[in-house]
């Protein structure tokens, strides 16, 4: 497998080093790609980066995973306008944690494979190193000039940001290049890859590889996303899209997906997926043929969920999103977790109930009258008569009880009228 050009036709390249494909071709390599832990968990823009990573092991290379903890402290200042918050060490450390977890998911890292992928953290070699010691061996190698010509570096200092560019955020690119050179010593580490946002950095350290160890080393990287609209890749309305289930749910990361838009996912399924380009040139045919069926989506959809939380994840992410659409039972609803039904009907009017009233047994008018939802008892019993008064998706008549044993969740009720219009009743 030709590692650079799976990524070509993939629109993945975006930049490379002359001479790095026809090496990679010729030799087994070891590569590596470096992790902000800026937070406990990753959010989807970090799935570009670990793809890469994995199609490179793929490809029977090495790939190395590094935890920036020193970096971390540090801030990389590439593609920002302002200073970030720097972090302590003991978030840093549980940050650290998350992240190594997560990347276990997606990479091979049993020893008993051949080109089995090796996590490390930049903070075990840079915490011995004093000041002194870093200026006078890395410092001296890498003159101001350079470090000012770069991209992230002369961004910030022509923006109109009133603070600048601190000390700290300027030898980013210097920590950054070290961690290639250190790498490049002691695990034979040739190839450094990252965002397009990151090159300048990456080559500071071929750089520095080059004139402190007189050795030749490589990089590439690859393309950052946008969406058609302009909108922010891997952003919603909620926040980021994360890869922890527990800050991002299945469904919701599925819904991500499946909301994409028709130019996005011809762009997305090559990315995101490891389909060959045969079958990704016929679904991008059969999507054309009909758009309205969203196939690209879904399938989208279902490979990046399945890698990110696994089969179980993705099946409860489909039966979650079939409820809203009429396709589910009492069962599938009370088969959902807390945060995936409150996620499911996120925005349904809601009403408090007392728990020791359902205990008592809820009178189906009193439901749907006292708590809001429908302005009458007439109203409900006149609803109740056209047959289209549901609770938890099974329709009701008019001598119906809720009590504790229709509870989702053990705190929720679901109303209904129609087949679209929902209310929730929720037990405090």
């Amino acid at each position: 497998m030709n590692f650079v050009e799976e990524l070509r036709w993939r629109g993945m390249l975006h930049d490379i080093m002359p001479e790095t494909e026809e090496y990679l071709l010729k030799n087994k390599t070891t590569g590596y790609i470096g992790f902000d832990p800026t937070a406990d968990s990753l959010h989807i823009g970090s799935l570009v980066p670990i793809i890469l990573l994995m199609h490179f092991q793929k490809a029977g290379h090495n790939p190395i995973a590094l935890v920036g903890g020193a970096t971390g402290m540090v801030g990389d200042p590439s593609g920002k306008s302002d200073e970030r918050n720097l972090l302590d060490e003991e978030t840093l450390n549980k940050n650290v944690a998350g992240v190594k977890e997560q990347l276990a998911r997606f990479l091979d890292f049993k020893s008993s494979s051949e080109n089995s992928a090796e996590m490390v953290n930049n903070y075990d070699w840079m915490k011995e190193i004093s000041l002194i010691e870093f200026v006078r061996d890395v410092g001296k190698h890498i003159t101001v000039n350079y470090m000012m010509a770069k991209d992230s570096v002369k961004k910030r200092l022509d923006s109109d940001s009133q603070t600048g560019m601190s000390f700290t955020e300027f030898t980013y690119q210097l920590f950054q290049g070290y961690d290639f050179f250190h790498l490049f010593k002691e695990k034979n580490c040739m190839l450094q890859m990252g965002g397009s946002d990151q090159w300048g950095n990456i080559l500071t350290g071929t750089e520095l590889i080059r004139r402190k160890a007189q050795g030749k080393a490589y990089a590439l990287t690859c393309k950052l996303i946008t969406k058609a609209d302009g909108s922010k890749f891997g952003k919603t309305a909620g926040g980021n899209v994360w890869l922890d289930a527990n800050r991002t749910s299945p469904y919701k990361f599925y819904q991500y997906w499946l909301n994409s838009s028709d130019e996005d996912a011809e762009k997305y399924i090559k990315i995101f997926t490891f389909l060959d380009k045969e079958t990704i040139d016929l679904l991008i045919a059969e999507h054309k043929e009909a758009p309205h069926l969203r196939i690209l989506q879904k399938k989208i959809g279902e490979e990046v969920t399945i890698m990110t939380h696994g089969v179980d994840a993705f099946n409860n992410a489909i039966k979650a999103s079939n409820i809203l659409f009429g396709k589910s039972t009492t069962e599938d609803l009370k088969s959902l977790d807390e945060q995936t039904f409150i996620d499911v009907f996120d925005g349904v009017p809601q009403a408090e109930i007392e728990r020791s009233i359902i205990e008592n047994g809820l009178d189906i008018v009193a439901s749907f009258s006292d708590t809001g939802f429908l302005k009458s008892n007439g109203e409900v019993r006149r609803a109740l008569k056209e047959n289209s008064i549901s609770i938890n998706k099974e329709k009701v008549i008019e001598d119906f009880v809720i009590t504790t044993s229709d509870l989702i969740a053990d705190k929720f009720v679901l109303l209904q009228r129609g087949k679209k219009t929902y209310y929730l009743l929720k037990l405090v």
